[in-house]
C-alpha cells in the first residue's frame, strides 16, 4: 500500500526545478500512507512528474523502488495497492521471455501493460489500487481505479494543469490550485455523511469512480471509460441453478481462495476480528488455510452496549488464534477526534471513524497487513435495513396515497421534541428512543410511490436545508435514478446495487483507507475480490436472507468452522456512543465549534436551526447526535483548512515559475 501524487503541465524547458520541488512536496504529505521509502520521476520536456510513497508489502528491496520504469523505457508508474494474481502473471511472462529484476507485483503488471496494453491487462487483475501510468511515447497519462474502489483517487484539470494524488492533500499542496468549497457538495455531506463520489468537497475537484480508467492525451480533455461495471454485472447476472449444497461449496472454495491469495506477504499479516458474521468468516478461513498461526484483533470499550470484544474473544478461541484485545476509554477514543480531519481531508462524518483508527492503531503494533470482513453486508443483503425497507414499502403500499399525505402532515406538525415528550409519558420499558426523529422521518416517506425514494430517504441522514442557510443544489450524476427499477425489478438487489455503488466505495472503504493509513496498516478484503461480487450477483434472494436472518450463505461457511450459538446474535454497528459523549466531555469542544458567531462567519450553515438542535441536545428533549456529528466534521475540517491556508501563507508559495508556467498548457 502507497501513497502516489504527481501532475501533467507546461514543458518547462527541460529544467527539473521547480517541477522537482513541487511533486516532492505532494508525495511528503503522503508519508503517513508509505513511510518505508519514496521516489519521484520527472520529464520536465513533457511536463509530467510523478511522485511515489512506498509501505513496503511485496519485495522489500530496492528492486520494488516506485516510480518504476518498464523494462522497454517505455512506461513508467507511480502505483498504489497490491495484484493478487501477479505469480501467475509473472509466469507466463517469463514464459514470453520477460525478465524481471526483482519479484514485485508492480513490476509484473508494469510488464503486462507493455506487453499486452492497458485495456487487456485490467481485465486480468486481482486487486486493490489505484495508479498513474505515462506512456513516454504517446504522451499520454492514464489513470485508473480498481472496480470496487477500495483504493483513493482524486484529480482535477483546468485545461492547463491536470493534478492527481490519493488524498487531497497531496492536491493542496501544488501552487497552481487555489482550493475553493464546493457548496453543492456540502449539501450532499450533510445527507450521507460523506461527500459522494465523483464529486469531492472541492469545486472542479473530482474523485475518479471504481472500475475507471481515464486518459489525458497530449492538449486533449480528459477521456474516462468503465473498464468494470458494477450496474451491468448485477443486471446481466444469470442465477445459478445449483443444489445448495453445490452452491455453498463453490462459494467456499472461492473465497477461500481469495483469502489465501491476501495472506502473501514478505511482512506479517493479521486480521481484524469483531466476532461478527464477516469478519468470523474471513479468520476462519485464514486459520484453515495456514498452518501457522493467525493473528487476530479486536478493540473493546468499556461502554456497556457498544463493546463486542466478548463476541470476538469467543471466536478466537474456538479458531485458536493469536488473539490480541485492548478495551479503551472513553477518553482514549476522545483524544482521537481533533485529529479526524486531518486523516480525511474532507468532511467525513461516520463516527464509526474513531474506533476503526483504534482497532488499525492497535494492529499496527503487530502487523503490517490486515485482512478485513467489510463488503460483506453490501454483498449479502446483511442490514437491518434490506428486511426492514421491503416491509415498509408493504404496508405503505396497502394505503391510500392520500391518506399517507394527511397522516404525514399530522406527523409533521408535531416537532420531534414534542413527541419525545410525549413518548416520555409511557413506562420506561415501553418508551421507544428517538421517538420524534423516526417519526419524522416516517412522515417524510409516507407520501412516496417509489421504492428507491423510499430507500433513499431512509438511508439519508437528513434533508440538507435543514441545517444549511440557504437552499443548495445537491451535486447531479448520483446513481439513484427511475431506470434502477428496470435493472433491478427485485427490491432487494436495488438496495444491494446502491450500497456496492455508494456507500461501500464513499463511507465503508473510505473510512477504512483513511483510519488503516494514517498508521501505515495496509488492509485488505477478500469479500470484495471481484470474481466474489460477480458470484454473489447470481445468487437467489433466498440464498441472501433466508427467514428473516440475513447473510444466510455466508453463515453456512462460517458454520462450519465456528459453532453457531458463538456468532449467533443481534446486528452490532461499530460506533461509539456519540450522544454521551456531546453532552459530555465532548461539549466544550463542541460548543467551540457551534458557536453562533463562527456558524455566521462561514456562511454555509443556519445558525439559528443548529443551535437550536444543540439545545434541545442537551436537554435531552431530542438525540440530535447523528445530525450534529455530521455540523461538527464539517466545521472541524474547516478549521484545519483554515489553518494550513495560514500555515501556507506564513510560509509562502513556492515556485511561482511553475505556477505561470503550468497555465500555458
Amino acid at each position: 500500500m502507497c501513497g502516489i501524487a504527481g501532475f501533467l503541465c507546461s514543458p518547462t524547458g527541460g529544467e527539473p526545478e521547480p517541477m522537482g520541488s513541487v511533486v516532492q512536496a505532494m508525495t511528503d504529505r503522503l508519508r503517513h500512507r508509505g513511510p518505508d521509502d519514496e521516489g519521484t520521476w520527472l520529464d520536465p520536456e513533457a511536463g509530467i512528474a510523478l511522485g511515489h510513497r512506498r509501505l513496503s508489502i511485496v519485495d522489500l528491496s530496492p528492486a520494488g523502488h516506485q516510480p518504476m520504469t518498464s523494462a522497454d523505457g517505455r512506461f513508467v508508474i507511480t502505483f498504489n495497492g497490491e495484484i493478487y494474481n501477479f505469480r501467475e502473471m509473472c509466469v507466463e511472462l517469463e514464459a514470453c521471455g520477460v525478465r524481471f529484476r526483482g519479484h514485485s507485483d508492480t513490476e509484473v503488471m508494469l510488464e503486462s501493460f507493455a506487453r499486452y496494453g492497458v485495456a487487456a491487462t485490467l481485465q486480468r487483475l486481482i486487486g486493490m489500487f489505484s495508479m498513474a501510468l505515462w506512456d513516454r511515447r504517446e504522451r499520454t497519462l492514464t489513470l485508473v481505479r480498481d472496480r470496487l474502489g477500495i483504493k483513493p483517487l482524486y484529480w482535477r484539470y483546468d485545461g492547463g494543469l491536470f493534478i492527481f494524488g490519493s488524498e487531497l492533500k497531496a492536491l493542496r499542496a501544488h501552487p497552481g490550485w487555489a482550493p475553493e468549497i464546493d457548496r453543492g457538495a456540502v449539501a450532499a455531506f450533510l445527507r450521507h455523511n460523506h461527500v459522494p463520489a465523483p464529486h469531492s468537497i472541492y469545486r472542479g475537484v473530482q474523485k475518479l469512480e471504481p472500475g475507471c480508467m481515464l486518459t489525458l492525451a497530449w492538449r486533449k480533455e480528459p477521456q474516462i471509460v468503465r473498464y468494470w461495471d458494477a450496474r451491468a454485472v448485477g443486471r446481466s447476472a444469470l442465477p445459478l441453478a445449483l443444489p445448495e449444497n453445490e452452491l455453498i461449496e463453490q462459494f467456499e472454495a472461492l473465497l477461500t481462495d481469495a483469502v489465501g491469495r491476501r495472506m502473501i506477504a514478505d511482512v506479517p499479516v493479521g486480521a481484524f476480528l469483531s466476532g461478527g458474521v464477516d469478519s468470523s468468516t474471513i479468520a476462519a478461513l485464514m486459520k484453515a488455510a495456514n498452518a501457522g498461526p493467525v493473528k487476530t484483533f479486536t478493540i473493546g470499550f468499556d461502554i456497556p452496549g457498544f463493546d463486542e470484544a466478548v463476541h470476538a474473544k469467543a471466536v478466537a478461541q474456538h479458531l485458536g488464534t493469536e488473539h490480541t484485545e485492548l478495551t479503551c476509554s472513553a477518553q482514549e477514543a476522545l483524544d482521537i477526534v481533533p485529529r479526524l480531519p486531518e486523516w480525511y481531508d474532507e468532511p467525513f462524518a461516520d463516527s464509526s471513524q474513531i474506533p476503526t483508527y483504534l482497532i488499525s492503531a492497535l494492529t499496527r503494533r503487530h502487523v503490517t497487513v490486515a485482512l478485513s470482513g467489510d463488503g460483506g453486508d453490501e454483498l449479502f443483503g446483511g442490514y437491518n435495513r434490506h428486511l426492514l425497507t421491503q416491509r415498509y414499502w408493504r404496508a405503505l403500499s396497502r394505503l391510500p396515497q392520500p391518506i399517507r399525505t394527511v397522516l404525514s402532515r399530522a406527523l409533521m406538525a408535531v416537532k420531534p421534541e414534542q413527541w419525545s415528550s410525549i413518548a416520555g409519558l409511557l413506562p420506561r420499558r415501553l418508551r421507544p428512543t428517538q421517538v420524534g426523529d423516526k417519526l419524522h422521518k416516517l412522515a417524510s416517506v409516507l407520501p412516496m410511490n417509489d421504492f428507491g425514494a423510499l430507500y433513499n430517504r431512509l438511508v439519508s441522514h437528513c434533508e440538507p436545508d435543514e441545517l444549511l442557510m440557504t437552499g443548495m443544489p445537491e451535486p447531479k450524476g448520483l446513481p439513484w435514478d427511475a431506470s434502477l427499477g428496470r435493472d433491478f425489478p427485485d427490491p432487494l438487489n436495488r438496495m444491494r446495487y446502491l450500497d456496492l455503488a455508494t456507500y461501500l466505495p464513499d463511507d465503508i472503504l473510505t473510512k477504512v483507507d483513511r483510519a488503516s493509513m494514517a498508521v501505515g496498516l495496509e488492509a485488505r478484503v477478500p469479500l470484495l475480490d471481484h470474481r466474489v461480487v460477480e458470484f454473489a450477483w447470481r445468487l437467489q434472494p433466498n440464498v441472501l436472507i433466508r427467514n428473516a436472518s440475513t447473510k444466510w450463505i455466508l453463515r453456512q461457511i462460517l458454520y462450519k468452522h465456528v459453532p453457531r450459538d458463538i456468532v449467533e446474535r443481534p446486528k452490532m454497528g461499530f460506533g461509539v456512543p456519540l450522544a454521551a459523549w456531546l453532552r459530555g466531555p465532548l461539549r466544550d469542544w463542541a460548543e467551540s465549534l457551534l458557536d453562533e458567531k463562527r456558524l455566521k462567519d462561514g456562511a454555509i450553515l443556519n445558525p439559528r436551526a443548529i443551535r437550536a438542535l444543540w439545545q434541545e441536545h442537551l436537554m435531552g428533549r431530542r438525540n440530535g447526535a447523528h445530525l450534529l456529528w455530521n455540523v461538527l466534521m464539517l466545521e472541524a475540517w474547516r478549521e484545519h483548512v483554515a489553518h494550513l491556508s495560514t500555515q501556507s501563507a506564513a510560509g509562502g508559495r513556492i515556485n511561482e515559475r511553475l505556477v505561470t508556467s503550468t497555465f500555458a498548457y
